[in-house]
């Protein structure tokens, strides 16, 4: 079983990637776990499916999950200003054609998760830096969203989508409503309560070097270089909400798990609201997904025109990608430690192909598939 599936894997180690890790669940049960690979290829370490790795942006959904328990608590509206609980926020300006003008329209709570806020990624700009050498590095989590907010805006809130440091923002209002430490918070209201004794938003910086070895592909050598850190996060004290969650296989597939059954961290009517396409037809122009399968919900890929696609999640910069089916009862997360990995592309084809092969079906994959969004942090 599953030979359709394991042949998709195996093209992804002949393209070179060191090592991966699939779990596949159905019905609440492991029917699958795949690894092959090196954790440390120079050492010839083989993978033993125990390893901890930077999720990146599969960080997001953790961060959205925490964010919308405070909603359900009634702690926030996702129709309140975001500059009622960030004052540094009040007033946003506009990067334009003719320069700088002053926003009209406020960042509104739910523009965070629905990346319409009009942020950007860019984790280097001139406050930034100035700021990491003034911290010594440290970069406190509401301290340093504070300094992102001195970014001009990419368009008015509301008006476009654009992957950005929006989750990163989130992070920081959870900390304020919650009156805890963003990773504090999410692990004492997340991790703990589903078993999740590997993951941190604050992974020791000296404990690093354990993880898997991070590489980067180059695409016009063809080559893989390797990589030590993530650059999400961007200091010691900083819990980055988009991007800087370390946690294992194992782990992850809980939390899938408890999103495809509902109730446990989570009302089911409540990841049902999160997992609806939100986006405005001028919002899906902007959207660099794959426009006709899928939307863009709280935080989430989710279904949309395509019927044989009826799962939500979302994937990671180094490669992780992760769904949750709760039509047929499937969840898959799969994990390896590639940036700009040449397979990126073909990631949605995976709970494509897991799904062909419970079903008995034959499915065609398309490994020639170019990666469409290469700029892309997910």
């Amino acid at each position: 079983m599953f030979e359709q599936t394991k042949a998709l894997c195996q093209h992804f180690l002949d393209k070179g990637i060191p090592a991966f890790d699939l779990i596949v669940y159905k019905d609440g049960e492991c029917v699958l776990r795949h690894m092959a690979g090196y954790a440390d290829p120079e050492k010839k370490i083989p993978i033993k499916g125990n390893e901890k790795y930077h999720m990146f942006s599969c960080s997001k959904p953790i961060t959205c999950v925490a964010a919308m328990q405070l909603w359900e608590k009634g702690l926030f509206s996702l129709d309140d200003e975001l500059a009622d609980y960030l004052p540094a926020f009040r007033e946003m300006y506009v990067k334009t054609e003719e320069g700088l003008v002053k926003a009209k329209n406020p960042i509104k709570i739910h523009h965070l998760f629905e990346m319409t806020a009009g942020l950007t990624y860019n984790i280097k700009t001139p406050e930034l830096l100035e700021y990491y050498e003034a911290c010594d590095h440290r970069c406190p989590t509401v301290e340093t969203v504070n300094v992102i907010a001195k970014t001009p805006l990419a368009f008015e809130p509301g008006t476009g989508w654009r992957y950005s440091l929006c989750h990163d923002v989130l992070a920081a209002l959870v900390e304020v409503v919650s009156g805890k430490k963003f990773e504090i918070y999410v692990k004492e209201n997340i991790f703990m309560p589903l078993g999740m004794e590997n993951s941190d938003f604050l992974y020791p910086l000296e404990a690093l070097e354990k993880l898997p070895q991070l590489y980067r592909y180059d695409a016009e050598t063809g080559e893989y270089e390797l990589r030590w850190k993530n650059n999400y996060r961007l200091g010691s004290e900083y819990a980055s909400g988009g991007a800087g969650c370390v946690s294992t296989v194992e782990d992850c597939i809980k939390f899938l798990e408890a999103l495809r059954v509902g109730d446990v961290i989570l009302k089911k009517e409540t990841i049902e609201m999160m997992s609806k396409d939100r986006l405005t037809e001028q919002q899906r122009e902007m959207y660099t997904y794959d426009k006709v399968a899928n939307g863009y919900g709280l935080g989430l890929r989710t279904p949309r025109l395509d019927p044989e696609w009826t799962e939500f999640g979302w994937g990671g910069a180094s490669g992780a990608f992760s769904s949750v089916d709760p039509v047929n009862n499937i969840t898959i997360y799969y994990a390896q430690h590639v940036l700009s990995s040449p397979v990126r592309a073909l990631r949605p084809w995976l709970y494509r192909t897991v799904r062909a092969d419970l079903l008995g079906q034959k499915i065609h994959v398309p490994i020639e598939q170019e990666d469409e969004h290469p700029e892309l942090t997910y």
